[in-house]
């Protein structure tokens, strides 16, 4: 099976279609014009621009800015080698259909001048504003600004939106985070790993030229590349040189994570200096309200990726806001079903954005005002489909937890179900985590059946007829702890006719933060929230009764009839998170059956197909 979108009922023209009749009449420029732009406290920025050629080309273009901490563009040994591997993909598709590209070093990297004080910030959010009124005063611009990109440059343009600059039209954040705190550093209230390990050690190495070290990343492992560009001016790099000194100064996030543990903590010499100000959907009302967005996330998209883009379409809820959710793990490098035609996604995403932009920012006529709003990718069931709105189904199905599995009606008879937890249980290293850390992964929890093992499991009987769950599921875990602190992690499986067990989707949750609380305004959603704030944490109490309410992450997955659906919960994930509490692994036991048992609420029907 696939996601190809080209037989797919969910258009009225698929992506792929409107691609396949879209001229791309122009050409490629031989190399772009590389220039530097002074910003208002004197920090210079590298910027590369792409000019359409060719084709009868107008003097004036739309231009799409992206934003990257990850080298504009590599000096190279080779020179046919890619020396734009983050950024090529938006140059061919762009440039040639009549779009001016501008690829940036946001302050701090590349070869871009200053050094960062935070993981994004003000300042560099003040620098997009700039860059727009530069594009704009200059003759091959048309005066219209758009911005995209995939996980950082993707956050990067809605920062770029957020300024508020009129010529700012349309902006497509792809794979991109809305809260900091919650759906990246912070997930379920526990640092994730990722970041302060092979995301930190891969930022060191960029803005460090340590090339070596660099290669070690699969986006970065052409022994061709060497280094960041200089701009035109500075053919010999001695500025560059200059430049790269004042990055190493920068913020370090494996020293800086712990000051952030409580959210709306900043930093211990700067406390307002939080992850809230530095994370894009604070300044989402900022969003002038003509803007457009296309927010695209997957299944598998890392820690809450997909949270954030679901959160941005409802917190940014006008007929300008189109939602795309694949099968793709983060930024679309793995198609994570198991029942795939290949390994990378057969869809093709940027058909979606050039649909996009051609229509908000190039004023073509695309057909885009009469498709749905959201469009979303049923695993298994191995088919797009189309949606009003989010969520698709309502939670209207409760499983509850009883001493032999999961039942629709709660066992008379209260139990306990024990879990001894063993710190060393970890997800593996095929997971939606890997890829955020610049790994490769081409098999995503294909070992799930031997990571299972040990964990406590909660089975439904086999379903008579294919089931469709669509949104977020809910867990409310009734448990004792023999210690003040404990990690729960709830997974959802489905387990085949034939026993092969098929991981789904996932949730996870420090007790201490347990505590829930109304969303802010910038992060709509109708999952749960919970505030991590130092005034909300709550210690367990060893041996009394605490409630846990987790929502995992969304998916849209079918279920097909003789499968059984699990719940395995554990308490840990060793190669993701660090233990909690340390040192002290917990024994928990989880109520089952009576009134005031563990349950789980569903976005779960019969499938209609």
């Amino acid at each position: 099976m696939s996601d190809r979108d080209h037989d797919s009922a969910a258009w009225r023209v698929p992506p792929g279609a409107y691609l396949a009749g879209r001229p791309a009449p122009h050409t490629l420029p031989a190399r772009p014009f590389s220039v530097y732009l002074g910003m208002r406290d004197g920090v210079r920025i590298a910027v590369d621009v792409y000019l359409p050629q060719g084709g009868g080309a107008p003097h004036r273009f739309p231009t799409v800015v992206i934003a990257t901490p990850y080298y504009r563009r590599f000096r190279t040994s080779d020179p046919a080698a890619e020396n734009s591997p983050m950024a090529f993909r938006y140059r061919d598709a762009f440039v040639p259909r009549g779009y001016a590209l501008l690829v940036m070093d946001v302050r701090g990297t590349g070869a871009s001048f200053g050094h960062r004080d935070s993981f994004r910030s003000p300042k560099e959010r003040d620098d997009y504003g700039e860059i727009v009124q530069w594009i704009v005063d200059q003759p091959w611009s048309d005066g219209r600004v758009g911005a995209t990109g995939i996980s950082y440059p993707g956050a990067a343009a809605v920062f770029l939106a957020s300024t508020g600059h009129p010529a700012v039209k349309a902006v497509a954040p792809l794979f991109a985070i809305n809260d900091i705190y919650t759906d990246q550093l912070y997930p379920g209230g526990m640092l994730s790993r990722v970041w302060v390990e092979d995301y930190n050690d891969c930022i060191v190495a960029l803005d460090h030229d340590r090339t070596e070290a660099l290669r070690q990343y699969a986006y970065f492992s052409d022994r061709r590349l060497l280094g960041p560009e200089p701009v035109d001016d500075d053919p010999q790099g001695h500025v560059l040189q200059r430049a790269m000194r004042e990055h190493r100064q920068s913020f370090n996030l494996r020293d800086a994570a712990g000051e952030y543990f409580y959210r709306g903590e900043g930093l211990a010499h700067n406390p307002s200096l939080t992850l809230d100000i530095c994370s894009p959907g604070h300044y989402l009302e900022r969003i002038r309200p003509e803007v457009a967005l296309l927010s695209v996330s997957g299944w598998y998209d890392g820690s809450g990726y997909s949270n954030a883009t679901i959160s941005r379409f409802l917190t940014v809820n006008r007929d300008r806001h189109h939602l795309l959710l694949g099968p793709w793990d983060h930024g679309a490098r793995t198609n994570g079903s198991p029942w795939r035609d290949a390994q990378a996604p057969e869809f093709n995403l940027f058909a979606e954005v050039i649909r996009f932009f051609d229509h908000y920012l190039m004023g073509l006529a695309t057909g885009l005002d009469r498709e749905s709003p959201v469009h979303y990718f049923s695993v298994h069931h191995e088919a797009w489909a189309e949606a009003a709105s989010w969520p698709p189904l309502p939670r209207c199905t409760t499983l509850h937890l009883s001493a032999d599995g999961l039942t629709e009606r709660p066992d008379a008879q209260p139990a306990i179900r024990v879990l001894q937890v063993d710190f060393t249980h970890t997800s593996g290293r095929q997971t939606r985590w890997e890829r955020l850390g610049l790994r490769d992964v081409t098999v995503l929890y294909g070992d799930w059946p031997q990571r299972e093992l040990g964990l406590l499991c909660f089975d439904t009987p086999p379903f008579a007829c294919a089931m469709e769950l669509s949104g977020h599921a809910i867990a409310r875990l009734v448990l004792t702890s023999s210690e003040a602190d404990a990690a729960v992690f709830v997974y959802l499986a489905e387990v085949e006719v034939d026993g092969a067990s098929r991981y789904v989707t996932e949730g996870f949750l420090r007790a201490l933060h347990r505590q829930t609380a109304s969303r802010p305004a910038h992060y709509r959603g109708d999952w749960t929230f919970h505030p991590c704030t130092r005034a909300a944490a709550q210690p367990l109490v060893p041996g009394q009764s605490a409630t846990l309410e987790i929502a995992l992450l969304p998916v849209s997955w079918r279920f097909a009839a003789g499968s059984r659906l699990r719940v395995a919960i554990a308490g840990a994930d060793a190669l993701h998170f660090p233990p909690v509490p340390h040192g002290r692994p917990p024994r928990l036991e989880f109520a089952c059956g009576g009134e005031g048992g563990s349950r789980l609420e569903l976005p779960l029907r019969a499938s209609s197909d």
